[in-house]
């Protein structure tokens, strides 16, 4: 194979620190050492999160205390009356007015109001037949009729039905009749004030079932302002533990990005130089153009196998007759054998087309 053969080339390049700095380093390099055989810094011993403060804790036992008690208990039935619209104790009314009421019925007789009227109607039209109508009656008949007779009866029943009945019959009915067209008029408004209590009931049951929570959260939002600051304390004293934990570390981290950089360096770069290699060189351009070189055997010495095969074909190093230089490739004979095509005659020497192989 012809050509002059290249072999690989291997650099080898030292680069030295500064000379300044060799002894920071190594110092450096040494506290390292020494920080990483303490081990790593333990975890830290305090609590990490706060407890509940007292005001919460009275907070939530009072809240659970008023769930469950019986003040809830009976603050829920008394609201859920009113919801369901019993009047009595929240009206005035007792619930037999509240049914009247509903109804439109006027009650008398014994017990009611209208007795009294009804007395003083009576007492009326007694003193007016008494003090004023009969005496003028007798008086006209002892005038007129003196020994008596069936007409001074008449008058006097009739003077008695006229004074009842224009003293205490018509009254009573335009009383008992202003009284039911009265209770007739609050039928409505009773039945409105029924709805409008329920609807009070309605409004009222969350509200006053929720104002004892109320101050119990209030109670609680100042525990958790309280215990917002102790975990602040906390936290104050995570972070000084770490910092102190870590401070060597970080000491020796700031040290050596201070000391290290690149303040000057020595570089020594060793190149050897490079063998001929024309199998190497031939193989690395071979598939991009046809290479012909002079192989045959008969213009070759110091012909050595290698050992090594490149496409089946063993390699050699040689020279050729008349140049010193070693080479390395093929023998055009061995190629003729199993490449025939790739080989050519010129002038009566073998060549190899590397290319065809």
């Amino acid at each position: 194979m012809c050509g002059g053969g290249g072999g690989t080339t291997v650099s080898t390049t030292e680069v030295e620190p500064w000379e300044a700095q060799r002894e920071y380093l190594e110092r450096g390099f040494a506290d390292a050492r020494s920080l990483y055989g303490r081990g790593a810094p333990s975890y830290y011993s305090g609590p990490t999160v706060a407890s509940f403060d007292p005001t919460e804790t009275a907070a939530q036992r009072s809240t659970i205390g008023y769930v469950t008690g019986p003040r809830a208990t009976a603050q829920q039935a008394a609201a859920e009356n009113a919801l369901i619209g019993s009047l009595g104790g929240q009206t005035g009314f007792s619930p037999t007015q509240t049914a009247d009421l509903l109804a439109g019925n006027v009650r008398i007789g014994a017990g009611t109001p209208y007795t009294e009227m009804e007395d003083a109607l009576t007492t009326g039209v007694i003193d007016n037949l008494t003090g004023n109508i009969l005496p003028q009656i007798r008086e006209a008949q002892v005038r007129y009729q003196p020994g008596g007779g069936t007409r001074t009866d008449l008058e006097t029943n009739k003077a008695i039905t006229n004074a009842v009945q224009a003293g205490l019959v018509k009254p009573l009915a335009e009383m008992y009749g202003g009284a039911y067209q009265q209770a007739q008029g609050m039928r409505i408004p009773a039945a409105q004030m029924g709805i409008q209590q329920r609807q009070f009931g309605q409004q009222a049951y969350p509200t006053t079932m929720s104002a004892p929570i109320n101050m119990y959260d209030a109670l609680g939002a100042v525990g958790e302002q309280r215990r917002a600051m102790s975990q602040r304390g906390i936290d104050q004293d995570m972070a000084r533990y770490q910092y102190e934990s870590n401070a060597a570390q970080n000491a020796l981290r700031n040290y050596m990005a201070m000391v290290t950089g690149d303040y000057g360096s020595t570089t020594t770069a060793t190149t050897p130089r490079p063998r001929d290699n024309t199998v190497a060189n031939l193989v690395g351009t071979l598939g991009s153009a046809a290479i012909m070189a002079a192989s045959d055997i008969h213009i070759k010495e110091n012909i050595v196998p290698e050992g090594t095969k490149w496409k089946g074909l063993n390699v050699y190093t040689y020279n050729y007759i008349g140049d010193d230089r070693p080479r390395r490739g093929v023998m055009a004979q061995q190629v003729e054998g199993m490449y025939p095509h790739a080989v050519t005659t010129i002038d009566g020497v073998k060549h190899v087309n590397y290319g065809a192989i």
